[in-house]
């Protein structure tokens, strides 16, 4: 029986549903499927999966069973146990799509819809503290602040304190939005990234009912969620800067950049031979940082040029004598590399942009030449090409 994955809709990206999931496929011990409850209720709306798991027998009944009831019931589950079952939502997790919000109702849709305090424009920062106060819901950060327990007096740590160490900003915990400016907001933005880990599995201690408590914390999943969710709310915010999902600045505020180019920077990050990673890494970090100054991109090409500087007898190789020493002019007779009279200054900090994605390009080119060694005859034309055109 096919699972039926039409009544459920995901809170998550699919590819973390897809690897939590496959790790709790690998438990072999009786705990699975209570992980598997968690990362249920954590990862897919509303409670419909939840208990269509729950109502499956622990385990998959034999497929030649002539009394197997062929009925389909709610999902697709008719003959299965649960381990088949979230083995199948594991493996199709890229097919479920994702929660949305509502169409607009009538007042939105005839512009009379008010927000909670009676403003008509969105807050940002009340919503990002909504994101964080839904982790703090789901345990992940009971790591890094605890949690209380009727059978644990121990004292837990001070909140302020732990944002205060890292931010060097006093009294921010509990949470206050209409307090903040924005250097307070973006920094706390980059701050959670850090605090958050998720708890993989979570007990109820029934005792005074005390509440859920949690353990197994893992920061890796629980900082992909959280990029995805805060990217998610900056861009429809209309903000220009977004978490690094990888990278030196990884969760740090960077400049948004279009698709294109961030695939550029993704391939240079993950591609590049171990000598130079470093130097790409520091880089990117410095031409892509929310405060970057026209010095730190001169900073950043600087790091570029020295590694095409490096690769110069590969490029000579590969392009033709103009071509080549028209990639390292301009990095030499303008206020980049060196600083003498006879530079060029006057001209727009565009040029900064431009001269830092052409070399990244072909720094990242030069890496599948170094990769491929692939003669320089099937490679001339696409090489001049980049450095032509950028």
């Amino acid at each position: 029986m096919s699972l039926d994955l039409s009544n459920y809709e995901l809170l998550w990206p699919a590819e973390l549903l897809a690897s939590e999931g496959e790790r709790i496929l690998r438990t072999s011990d009786s705990s699975w499927a209570d992980r598997a409850t968690w990362l249920i209720t954590e990862a897919l709306a509303g409670t419909t999966a939840v208990a269509d798991f729950k109502e499956l027998p622990d385990h998959d009944p034999p497929t030649d069973d002539p009394w197997l009831s062929t009925t389909p019931g709610w999902g697709g589950r008719a003959g299965m146990g649960k381990r088949e079952w979230f083995t199948g939502l594991v493996n199709r997790a890229g097919e479920l799509r994702h929660a949305t919000a509502p169409r607009p109702y009538w007042p939105q849709r005839r512009g009379s819809g008010l927000s909670h305090d009676g403003s008509t424009t969105r807050d940002t920062r009340r919503d990002f503290a909504q994101i964080v106060g839904e982790f703090e819901d789901k345990g992940y950060l009971v790591e890094v602040f605890g949690e209380e327990c009727v059978d644990d007096h121990s004292e837990l740590p001070d909140a302020c304190e732990v944002i205060d160490r890292r931010l060097g900003i006093p009294d921010l915990w509990p949470l206050a939005p209409e307090t903040w400016d924005e250097d307070t907001f973006y920094g706390l933005i980059e701050v959670f990234h850090d605090l958050v880990s998720r708890p993989r599995m979570r007990r109820y201690h029934r005792y005074s009912d005390c509440g859920h408590h949690y353990g197994e914390f893992h920061n890796g999943p629980a900082r992909v969620l959280y990029r995805w969710k805060v990217n998610q709310l900056l861009r429809s915010a209309g903000i220009e800067y977004e978490l690094a999902t990888e990278g030196e600045d990884l969760g740090r505020l960077v400049a948004v950049t279009d698709d294109a180019r961030s695939q550029l920077v993704h391939r240079t990050l993950t591609d590049s031979p171990s000598d130079t990673t470093a130097g790409v890494r520091h880089a990117i970090a410095l031409f892509r940082s929310r405060d970057t100054s026209a010095e730190g991109k001169r900073s950043a090409i600087f790091n570029l040029a020295r590694i095409l500087e490096e690769r110069r007898a590969l490029i000579k190789e590969h392009l033709h004598t103009k071509d080549e020493g028209a990639l390292f002019q301009i990095a030499n007779n303008f206020d980049l590399r060196h600083s003498n009279a006879g530079q060029q200054r006057e001209y727009d900090e565009a040029f900064l942009d431009w001269i830092f994605w052409w070399y990244l390009a072909t720094v990242e080119l030069t890496n599948r030449l170094i990769a491929s060694r692939t003669p320089a005859s099937a490679l001339r034309i696409n090489l001049e090409s980049r450095v032509r055109n950028p």
